[in-house]
C-alpha cells in the first residue's frame, strides 16, 4: 500500500475515499462505505467522527475517554471485508462482516459482524458480534499481513 492509499483497503487514493468522510464534506452512502470510514478513523484517531458516526442510543459519557485510550494503544495493520448487504427498506439495516488486524503488542485480529442502521438519510454504526478468528490454510498467507505463508507464522 502506498502512502497515499486509503488505510481502509480499498485500493483507492485517501483524498478520494475516506477524507470526505472525516472531513465532512460528504456522508457515507453505505454501511460498508462508513464502516471503513470508521477503520480509517480509528487508524487515524478521528475520535469526534468515530462518536459523531455511532447511533446516538449507543453513546456514552466516557466514549471519548475509552476511544482515546484504545486509539493511543492500538496500531491498526490492515482492513479486509468479507461480506455486506446493503438494506431492504426505508429503515434499512446495514450488516458488514471485516477482519481488522491490529497490533497492542502483538499482532491480533478483530473479526467482526457490525450492525448499521440508516436514519434520516445517513449511516450510523449500532453495534457488532465478535466472530472467531479467520485461520487460513496452511500454505495461505498469514493473516498478520506478515507476507509468511501460515503455516510459517501464526500456524505453528
Amino acid at each position: 500500500m502506498s502512502q497515499l492509499d486509503c488505510p481502509c483497503g480499498s485500493n483507492q487514493p485517501y483524498r478520494d475515499c475516506c477524507l470526505v468522510y472525516l472531513s465532512g464534506k460528504a456522508t457515507a452512502l453505505t454501511a460498508e462505505k462508513l464502516m471503513r470510514s470508521r477503520y480509517t478513523a480509528f487508524c487515524q484517531g478521528k475520535i469526534d467522527y468515530l462518536i459523531a458516526t455511532l447511533h446516538p442510543d449507543k453513546r456514552k459519557f466516557d466514549d471519548r475517554l475509552q476511544l482515546a485510550k484504545s486509539i493511543h494503544n492500538t496500531d491498526w495493520l490492515g482492513l479486509k471485508v468479507i461480506a455486506t448487504n446493503k438494506g431492504q427498506s426505508k429503515d434499512e439495516l446495514g450488516f458488514v462482516e471485516f477482519v481488522a488486524v491490529y497490533r497492542v503488542s502483538e499482532p491480533q485480529q478483530l473479526h467482526e459482524r457490525s450492525r448499521f442502521v440508516k436514519e434520516s438519510d445517513r449511516w450510523f454504526y449500532v453495534d457488532g458480534v465478535f466472530l472467531p478468528p479467520i485461520i487460513p490454510k496452511r500454505n495461505e498467507p498469514c493473516w498478520c499481513g506478515s507476507g509468511k505463508k501460515y503455516k510459517k507464522c501464526h500456524g505453528v
